[in-house]
């Protein structure tokens, strides 16, 4: 852990703790993307995924997006999973994602509406 060094180092930290947590604050007009995020989809990447889709909404400077975790659902097969959930439309599941399939969800869906069918979940 780096050691703060003064007061300005310490309110830049809070300012990025604060974007971070402002990514996660709820409202019925945003998107909502969630990450799988049990033992199974962290075995399988999910971590490096929600990293990458964090990252990518803040490099976009996208703020009416609302990112967060949930358990495993049973599909581990499928891990790591993203649901992308859009205000007035129906959820779309993305399996076996990686870091630049989470990128390109962001810029393709979530941005531009259009959705990725090559990594939505197959008919079970």
């Amino acid at each position: 852990m780096p050691v703060i060094k003064s007061i300005e180092e310490l309110k830049k930290i809070r300012d990025q703790a604060k974007d971070a947590i402002n990514l996660r604050v709820d409202n019925d007009t945003k998107t909502r993307v969630v990450v799988g995020m049990g033992t199974c989809g962290i075995a399988a990447g999910a971590r490096q995924v929600m990293l990458a889709i964090l990252d990518e909404l803040k490099k976009r400077n996208i703020t009416n997006v609302i990112v967060t975790e949930t358990g495993c659902i049973g599909l581990c097969q499928y891990e790591p999973l993203v649901d992308v959930i859009q205000p007035g439309q129906p959820k779309v599941t993305y399996v076996n994602m990686n870091p630049e399939k989470a990128r390109e969800v962001v810029v393709k869906h979530i941005i531009n509406n259009q959705v990725v069918d090559e990594y939505v979940v197959p008919n079970i």
